[in-house]
């Protein structure tokens, strides 16, 4: 089969189209006929420094859509020819290829009326927003939320999933965004280059600070998000913990969530990564419905994929990257 290889680590920038032994599923597995795969930051974030898992060459790519071709032993709920699309195990073998095998109880049934290109959108930053406001914060507490980065893939998720649960959204993102992010459902926008953050979200909550915030930024950022949360709030970190001394115990009592999505294929515990299915399969409901964006704004070829994945790491992309394969 064609694959994209990763002969090293930090050679991610040098990924080639080259020929490599098609895998066979084992027992729990199905083996997936690629059609689609989304281009995520993790992608040359642990290409970079390589993973001890590893063997190479490695193929890298995360998030997968295709038609099952193959199933392994025991496998009872798929069969040949079903559209499906998963979160993979970032110690394995991705999906920036022809054919890759996964874990048959992580995977989600991609409805008719739904591309290849718009579901293989959604897992990782998708996912990750599900897990942050659905899994960790008791949202039926929360009214007021700040989303960082709404138009990136976990902040852009993020505002269009607090819109659907009728929150009052607030998110960063730069001015030439701001439409764009009041599309997906913000009910306001900061401009985190030309304004004071913080300062404006004390004034849109009348000096009370937000319920809760998602930061999938970084840990300064998650820090500086701690003055803007309000009494008993909570604070949702993907990009690095904020430094928790900042709050003095027993005074604003706050609520510290990590959220590592990848982390549930190496946790030993199915139902977590049953879950993931289970997330996919209303995400996927949601666009069927109409009422979910992939925000897909660019569907690129394997070829394609290593210089799209510098632009990443330079921070210019808006909404979301797709590798169509087939």
């Amino acid at each position: 089969m064609k694959a994209l290889l990763l002969h090293d680590k930090n050679q991610w920038q040098n990924m080639k189209v080259e020929d490599i032994e098609t895998p066979k599923p084992g027992k729990g597995e199905i083996l997936v006929q690629v059609h689609a795969v989304g281009l995520n930051p993790v992608d040359y974030k642990t290409a970079t420094n390589g993973n001890p898992n590893w063997s190479y060459p490695h193929i890298l790519g995360l998030d997968t859509a295709g038609v099952v071709a193959e199933t392994g032993e025991g496998v009872t709920q798929w069969k040949k020819g079903d559209r499906v699309v998963y979160h993979g195990d970032l110690t394995r073998k991705g999906g920036y290829a022809e054919y890759t095998v996964a874990t048959a109880h992580t995977v989600s049934r991609i409805p008719d009326n739904v591309s290849f290109e718009n579901a293989a959108a959604i897992p990782t930053a998708g996912y990750t927003a599900y897990q942050a406001l659905f899994r960790k914060l008791p949202f039926d507490q929360v009214e007021s939320i700040l989303i960082h980065g709404g138009a990136g893939g976990v902040g852009g998720f993020g505002v269009q999933l607090a819109r659907l649960a009728s929150k009052k959204v607030i998110s960063t993102a730069s001015g030439h965004n701001h439409e764009y992010v009041k599309s997906l459902g913000a009910d306001y926008v900061i401009d985190y280059r030309e304004e004071d953050v913080q300062a404006r979200v004390m004034e849109m909550t009348n000096g009370r600070g937000v319920d809760a915030v998602v930061d999938a930024v970084s840990r300064l950022s998650a820090t500086d998000s701690l003055d803007m949360l309000a009494f008993m709030g909570h604070i949702v970190y993907i990009a690095g913990a904020p430094d928790f001394s900042k709050v003095t115990p027993f005074t604003k009592v706050v609520s510290y969530h990590e959220i590592a999505l990848g982390a549930a294929n190496q946790s030993n515990d199915e139902r977590s990564e049953k879950d993931l299915a289970v997330i996919g399969d209303h995400m996927l409901e949601l666009m069927a419905e109409g009422k979910l964006d992939s925000m897909l704004k660019e569907t690129i070829s394997l070829e394609e994929v290593p210089s799209a994945l510098v632009r990443l790491s330079e921070r210019h992309v808006k909404g979301k990257m797709v590798a169509k394969v087939k």
